[in-house]
């Protein structure tokens, strides 16, 4: 690498604001606007939806992943949720929790499914998370981290990359079915 080159590096400058600099100086001010322009749909969004919880439960980590990452005990943990006993969440698929990672799941009567992306027993978790009805190809990741809290453990969990505007559904579905359901289930 050049010495100029080790220089904008050192000094924070990057290719793109050299390129940037360039068009401006020797632009009209159209072309500005058009670099502009097209810049802008590259940006970083500050507006996008997460969601980010700390349920805490009276259990061992080790416990906690497993009701997660078990088919038959997650099973177990969603015939707890209200919706499942109301007839709204049933459906006709069973409950299915590959633990491989790239291994797919079907939860709810089958209106979750993903893909595992990150397994580490009794630590973590990290899913390709979607509803079903969705747009086709639409995933969201969804991170549960555990972590001891006393003789308890806490998970730090993330929820991001959903479709805009359902943020505040998700979050209290989360709540509810997941961690309201697990407490139940770990009671």
């Amino acid at each position: 690498m050049s010495d100029d080159k080790n220089v904008m590096r050192a000094e924070g400058v990057n290719r793109r604001q050299t390129i940037f600099g360039a068009l401006a100086a020797f632009s009209s001010p159209g072309a500005l606007s058009a670099w502009k322009l097209a810049g802008a749909t590259e940006e970083i969004s500050h507006s996008a939806e997460a969601i980010h919880q700390e349920p805490v439960f009276k259990a061992s980590r080790k416990r906690i992943y497993e009701a997660l990452t078990d088919t038959k005990q997650f099973d177990e943990v969603t015939h707890l949720s209200h919706d499942m006993h109301s007839g709204d969440g049933a459906g006709a698929k069973s409950t299915e929790i590959s633990r491989e990672v790239g291994g797919a799941f079907t939860l709810f009567g089958g209106h979750i499914v993903g893909r595992q992306l990150e397994l580490v027993p009794n630590e973590r978790i990290v899913q390709a998370w979607r509803v079903v009805d969705w747009e086709p190809g639409w995933y969201s990741i969804a991170r549960f981290e555990m972590v001891e809290q006393g003789s308890g453990t806490k998970i730090i969990f993330d929820h991001v990359a959903f479709p805009k505007g359902l943020g505040q559904h998700l979050a209290e579905g989360w709540k509810a079915h997941y961690w309201d359901t697990l407490q139940k289930y770990l009671a």
